[in-house]
């Protein structure tokens, strides 16, 4: 049986959660992501989970981090300022390899910003807000099911990759309401599930692969005990700062990604079989770019859109083969033009790409994002 609910994005997380068998929350309420964290703090115990309100952003990120490695699987959620508190401990994360969860509804910033108006600025700081070389998957829904689908995505992910994934909502698309048919109950959905040694506790070695390049996972008080750290560490888990383990621990964890984009990197074609112009949008701003193909169509112009949702890694592959069959790509982000400079990055010049960039606490109206695809089209 199912059910047809009228939920916010926030709360399809919430749901999507609960189904992938989250187990552990720690979060403090920042808006626009309350939320979530509220949905949480009612549904996470009548789950058999475990939800805390921590004294701040940093606490939280460390909680979950602890609540990983003991087997659970676990979220944080936040936005802005608290996005920007929580970037050392992922750094953490992504140096461990810790498995989890961070939901950014994001915000008009910086600082405090606008709290309850839209927008995408966090974009760059996804991928490289914390110091240092690291790697992570970043995934943008653009409606309220697909909150509820990405969030098992994301669960999916960062369990069987050991990584930490973020799932970069915008206000627009945390608040809005729509219909959603979700089970009467999750039990039948599959749970990702963390690689195990297949060696005795005494032969373990915590950071040691197979050709996935993935380490086995075994919780703390299973018997197999692994040392975690945020030095640059060996395949025994101890530090080890020579050139070639640190080498080496870059390599594997950047390639345990980059060999797999096949799998992780997801990006949708809408009405693009005979474009020859192309938007391309995510999130919120993917909503108004819907609409705007579709009037464009009705005016005679051949105008598709490419959504990104998977953002990070970026989606390279996927835009270099569209400058090939396209004249033109318009970028439409609600920031001052982030995303923007990977997709001319990776079209290096082959076709024009242009930035219709809208920072204003406002999302674009498809007329208005129309009349900037066609300035882009008359320019070509």
């Amino acid at each position: 049986m199912s059910k047809v609910l009228l939920l916010q994005g926030n709360q399809a997380v919430v749901e999507g959660a609960i189904a992938a068998g989250v187990k552990f929350f720690a979060g403090y309420p920042i808006t626009p992501s309350t939320e979530v964290a509220e949905s949480l703090a009612e549904k996470l115990p009548k789950n058999g989970g475990k939800f805390i309100q921590m004294e701040d952003e940093i606490a939280s990120m460390g909680a979950v981090i602890g609540a990983s490695l003991t087997g659970k699987k676990v979220m944080t959620a936040t936005s802005g300022p608290g996005f920007s508190l929580k970037q050392e401990l992922i750094g953490y994360a992504c140096a461990a390899e810790i498995p989890l969860v961070i939901v950014n509804v994001q915000r008009v910033g910086p600082s405090t910003g606008q709290p309850t108006s839209p927008s995408q600025g966090d974009v760059m700081q996804a991928r490289w807000g914390t110091h240092g070389d690291h790697w992570l998957i970043a995934l943008t829904p653009a409606s309220v099911p697909e909150c509820f689908e990405l969030t098992l995505r994301a669960y999916a992910l960062s369990e069987k990759y050991r990584v930490p994934v973020i799932l970069l909502m915008d206000e627009v698309i945390g608040h809005m309401r729509e219909k959603i048919e979700l089970p009467d109950d999750y039990s039948d959905f599959p749970q990702a599930e963390r690689k195990q040694p297949d060696c005795a506790p005494e032969d373990f070695k915590a950071y040691a692969t197979d050709e996935s390049l993935v380490p086995a996972m075994p919780a703390f008080g299973s018997g197999y005990r692994w040392h975690v750290t945020g030095l640059v560490h060996d395949e025994t888990g101890f530090p080890k700062g020579t050139p070639a383990a640190t080498l080496a621990a870059a390599n594997r964890q950047r390639a345990k990604l980059e060999n797999n984009l096949d799998d992780i990197v997801q990006v949708e074609n809408y009405r693009m079989e005979d474009a020859d112009f192309a938007v391309v949008a995510f999130g919120g701003a993917a909503r108004t770019a819907y609409e705007t193909v579709d009037m464009a169509r009705a005016e005679g112009l051949k105008v598709g859109l490419v959504r990104p949702v998977t953002i990070w890694p970026f989606a390279e592959a996927q835009m270099k083969e569209l400058a090939g069959r396209v004249k033109g790509i318009l970028v439409h982000e609600l920031n001052c033009g982030q995303y923007v400079h990977e997709v001319e990055r990776a079209v290096n010049g082959k076709v024009p790409v242009s930035l219709y960039a809208k920072y204003d606490n406002e999302p674009a109206t498809p007329a208005q994002l129309l009349e900037e695809v066609k300035k882009a089209m008359a320019a070509l």
